[in-house]
């Protein structure tokens, strides 16, 4: 067991703390209704705020969406700092797991699809948590559809790869649940994405619910990798490190054939235990250079 455990399991506590946090403050602010309030008006008359209650006349300006809740201070200097810091930690848990599937494999085109669309999610967070819908409305919704279908793309090939790399029932049973996250997952995004485009009030809130919910079961996912990250070891992150000098041409000719990281000769553990299995699941990359 690695102190690693900590930092998947820490990505989703944090984030998914702070941002009903954030969820919170807004309704007590009145920035936003709350998510169990159905009922909107087309106008509302000025009304004197009521501290510590929610607002009680709601507009489709109102709706609680997860940026609507963060566009206005103090919420907004909360909803910014979880953005930066989240995506730090969504970088550093991607990094993770490309090299530990690296150190127990060769490269295989969907481990680095599933970096590069991890790193790409955090972009799109960095994004949406520094650009306010209310004020900065094009470069926020540039962040969030840059930021979800990464986030979606990154779950499911994470799901292949745990299904490739399993080897215990144990394994399985985590891979079967990562797939039933997945699927939530993707049918919460179309759901969102559908009802957002409707000016109905009722679908506009229901939109909001569903990108909720897709937000919390992408973070439950990545708190998922604290099953493999106990076996993360600094071998593991210099795996990481030479196979991408590897792929990027810095390591030539017979270094680059001494720095491959053995993945052919290495018995492959299984992350929840010390099982070992010398079937590999990824097809090697051709170790031929220039």
């Amino acid at each position: 067991m690695t102190a690693w455990i900590v930092l998947p399991v820490s990505l989703s506590a944090f984030s998914i703390t702070g941002i009903w946090i954030v969820y919170a403050m807004a309704v007590m602010n009145h920035h936003v209704c709350p998510v169990e309030n159905w009922f909107y008006n087309v106008t509302c008359i000025e009304e004197l705020p009521r501290p510590g209650f929610p607002k009680s006349c709601c507009t489709i300006q109102d709706i609680p969406l997860i940026s609507k809740c963060g566009s206005y201070p103090p919420e907004s200097c909360l909803f910014s700092l979880i953005g930066n810091v989240g995506a730090f930690m969504v970088v550093m848990v991607c990094f993770l797991r490309y090299a530990q599937v690296i150190e127990h494999s060769h490269r295989c085109w969907v481990n680095t699809s599933a970096l590069v669309s991890g790193c790409t999610n955090a972009i799109g967070l960095v994004m949406v948590g520094n650009f306010q819908v209310d004020h900065a409305k094009s470069l926020h919704y540039v962040g969030a559809g840059v930021a979800f279908p990464a986030g979606l793309l990154f779950v499911c090939l994470q799901c292949v790869l745990t299904y490739r790399l399993a080897v215990t029932a144990l394994d399985y049973w985590m891979a079967h649940f990562r797939v039933a996250l997945a699927l939530g997952a993707m049918i919460s995004l179309v759901f969102s994405g559908i009802f957002f485009i409707h000016e109905s009030f009722t679908l506009q809130h229901a939109a909001a619910i569903c990108e909720w919910v897709f937000t919390v079961d992408i973070l439950v996912f990545y708190g998922t990798f604290t099953y493999e990250f106990g076996t993360v070891t600094s071998e593991t992150m210099m795996a990481g490190l030479q196979q991408s000098h590897h792929g990027s041409g810095v390591i030539m000719g017979s270094r680059g054939q001494g720095s491959t990281l053995g993945g052919a000769t290495k018995g492959l553990k299984s992350p929840g235990g010390s099982s070992t299995s010398t079937h590999l699941n990824c097809t090697p990359e051709s170790t031929a250079m220039l």
